[in-house]
C-alpha cells in the first residue's frame, strides 16, 4: 500500500509501505493492505512503517489519517 506523511511544511515520506502502525486516540492501531476505508485523527506518538522487513518510525505531533484504496494519507500537525 502507499503511505504518504505529509506536515504544512514539507512531504516527510512518500512510498510503499507493509504495514503502518498509528498513535489512535484508544490506543496504537495497525493497516494492513486492503484495510477500509476510514479517517481518524491521530495523537502525538510513534508511527512505524515497514518495508520489506525493515522498521522505520517517525514522531508525529497529532494529525489526520485517510484510507482509501490501498492509500495511506497521513496530514501531521509536525513530526518531531
Amino acid at each position: 500500500m502507499n503511505l504518504e506523511i505529509i506536515t504544512p511544511d514539507k512531504k516527510v515520506f512518500e512510498g510503499e509501505v507493509d504495514s503502518i502502525i498509528l498513535p489512535g486516540k484508544n490506543g496504537q492501531f495497525q493497516l494492513l493492505k486492503d484495510h477500509a476505508p476510514m479517517v481518524s485523527t491521530l495523537l502525538k506518538g510513534d508511527l512505524t512503517y515497514d518495508i520489506k522487513g525493515k522498521t522505520e518510525t517517525i514522531i508525529v505531533d497529532g494529525g489526520v489519517l485517510e484510507v482509501s484504496k490501498n492509500r495511506v494519507l497521513v496530514l501531521a500537525e509536525a513530526v518531531i
